[in-house]
């Protein structure tokens, strides 16, 4: 059993800036910020992206540079505006860009529940990802993911879901407990939250995940989501699923079951002793997104 911290697990605050003339506010979570600088000259890079303007050095590192406005759909920054703007200097999907604003505004902390989703009516393409209210200020948050796999679309993994930023947030609130009996399994497990950024603890067996969840339970540290194989030894699957459900300090969780096993008969028999998904392995986009739907459940429940 190992409790695996990383990235994840530091506070994650707002840069705001402006994009435009009329100075509307928009924000990007300050853990993909790597600096600041003021606009640098850049060099053209021949059959590049209409939105990429070109290339400059930053210690040391050629980055290329993205008009973020054009990006995004406004008026494309003119040439003889660049000198007044500044880069963002951003490492995301594991590459770094520079990302031309015309003003920084400032950084400042965040809750991040009190982030509203983007209007359905915006429709699904757009690149805000949440809306929040500043000092009587509509702040848009952006979707960084979804903008750089526009404009690189070889940065989108379809086996790794990309999170928004609430997404990602709204995960790293709870506590989540991987368990599986073996070890090429845990390492997938591992490698799929590590991915996204989402700390995790882990077992490697049913009675340790108990004895776990019952040690923890009524503590801050309760587990909200549980993710169990179902083929291991001394407590399976099914019997760690159905002895969490009937413990009132425990039902709270929502919990998947992950298994080799392809039948409907796994998912039945999951769902009877009080699974809310069964799902087949390894397919870490689909575990991932089972993941949201709990943590969107739970949201749900405590608001």
């Amino acid at each position: 059993m190992s409790n695996i911290k990383n990235k994840a697990n530091q506070s994650q605050g707002m840069l705001l800036f402006t994009l435009n003339l009329q100075k509307q506010k928009f924000a990007i979570g300050t853990l993909k910020v790597r600096e600041i600088v003021p606009f640098l000259p850049t060099t053209q890079i021949p059959y590049s992206h209409r939105h990429v303007i070109g290339t400059v050095t930053i210690r040391n590192l050629t980055v290329p540079v993205i008009d973020m406005a054009a990006a995004i759909g406004f008026r494309p920054i003119a040439p003889e505006e660049y000198d007044s703007c500044y880069l963002v200097v951003t490492d995301c999907l594991r590459t770094v860009v520079a990302f031309m604003v015309r003003e920084i505004d400032k950084i400042i902390e965040c809750n991040w529940r009190s982030i509203e989703p983007a209007p359905e009516s915006s429709g699904k393409n757009i690149f805000v990802t949440g809306v929040t209210r500043i000092d009587d200020e509509i702040i848009q948050l952006l979707d960084v993911e979804l903008l750089l796999s526009n404009i690189y679309p070889q940065y989108a993994d379809e086996t790794i879901p990309m999170l928004t930023d609430v997404q990602r947030e709204r995960m790293k609130a709870l506590n989540i407990l991987l368990v599986d009996d073996s070890s090429i399994a845990r390492k997938q497990l591992c490698d799929a939250m590590n991915n996204i950024n989402i700390p995790y603890q882990l077992c490697n067996n049913g009675v340790a995940a108990l004895e776990l969840m019952q040690k923890q339970a009524g503590t801050s540290s309760a587990i909200d989501i549980l993710v169990s194989d179902i083929e291991m030894p001394g407590l399976d699957g099914y019997e760690l699923a159905f002895e969490v459900q009937n413990d009132a300090n425990l039902s709270q969780s929502y919990r998947i079951l992950h298994t080799s096993l392809s039948s409907e008969m796994c998912t039945e028999r999951a769902h009877q002793v009080g699974a809310h998904e069964a799902l087949e392995k390894f397919k870490a986009g689909e575990l991932i997104q089972a993941m949201l739907r709990g943590a969107n459940m739970l949201s749900e429940q405590r608001s």
